[in-house]
C-alpha cells in the first residue's frame, strides 16, 4: 500500500511544527507514533512497521514502502533529477525535495516546482548553531504554500520552538523522547 499515507497532509494539518522522528525498528515507529510523532524517517525496510503505526513513511533515499521519498540534489545529476521526481510521483509517492544552498533551491523551483522542501546544512561537521543558520538562511527562499522541513535532528524544545517560529512545517529530530520536544502533552493511547 505505497503512497497511502500523505506526508503533507501530517505536516500541514493541526497547531504548531511537525515533528518527523528516525526509526530503525518496528517497536521505535509505534513509541514515536504514541508519543506525538507526525512522520517517521527510516533508510531501510523495516519487518512489521506498517502494522506498528498509520503515520507516513519517508525514505531517505529510494525507499520499498514509502509514502513519501527524498530527492537530494546534492546526490542527483541534474539532468536525471525531472525524471526521478517523476518516477515517484507517478507511482503515488510524495517527493520531498533536499537542498543543501540557494542554488539548489533554485533549480527545484525551476524544473520541479515541489510541494515539500526538506532544508539540510551543507556540511555533516558542523556545530549545531551554524546548521541551524544555514537552513534558516535558505527558509525565505521557499515560496509561501510550500511546505518546509528543517533537517537538523534537533534534540531541545529552545531548537523546535526556534523553528516554529521562523516558519517551518516540520523538523527531523535527533531523540526519540518527543515529551520534551512538542508544544502540546502527546496524545493517550
Amino acid at each position: 500500500m505505497t503512497g497511502q499515507r500523505r506526508l503533507s497532509q501530517a505536516i500541514s494539518e493541526g497547531d504548531g511544527i511537525s515533528l518527523i522522528v528516525p526509526v530503525v525498528d518496528a517497536e521505535g515507529a509505534r513509541e514515536a507514533t504514541a508519543a506525538g510523532a507526525e512522520g517517521l524517517l527510516v533508510r531501510e525496510n523495516i519487518a512489521g512497521i506498517r502494522d506498528a503505526t498509520d503515520l507516513p513513511l519517508l525514505w531517505i533515499g529510494s525507499g520499498g514502502d514509502a509514502d513519501a521519498c527524498v530527492l537530494s540534489l546534492s546526490e542527483v545529476n541534474e539532468d536525471d533529477v525531472e525524471a526521478r521526481y517523476k518516477s515517484m510521483l507517478e507511482r503515488g509517492i510524495e517527493c520531498v525535495v533536499e537542498v543543501t544552498d540557494s542554488d539548489q533551491l533554485e533549480i527545484a523551483l525551476e524544473l520541479l516546482d515541489p510541494e515539500i522542501f526538506m532544508l539540510s546544512p551543507a556540511a555533516e561537521d558542523l556545530g549545531e548553531d551554524a546548521a541551524v543558520e544555514r537552513v534558516l538562511d535558505l527558509l525565505p527562499d521557499v515560496p509561501a504554500g510550500k511546505l518546509a522541513i528543517a533537517h537538523l535532528f534537533v534534540q531541545t524544545r529552545e531548537r523546535v520552538a526556534e523553528l516554529e517560529r521562523t516558519g517551518f512545517d516540520a523538523v527531523t529530530v535527533g531523540t526519540p523522547d518527543l515529551a520534551g520536544l512538542a508544544s502540546a502533552a502527546p496524545p493517550e493511547v
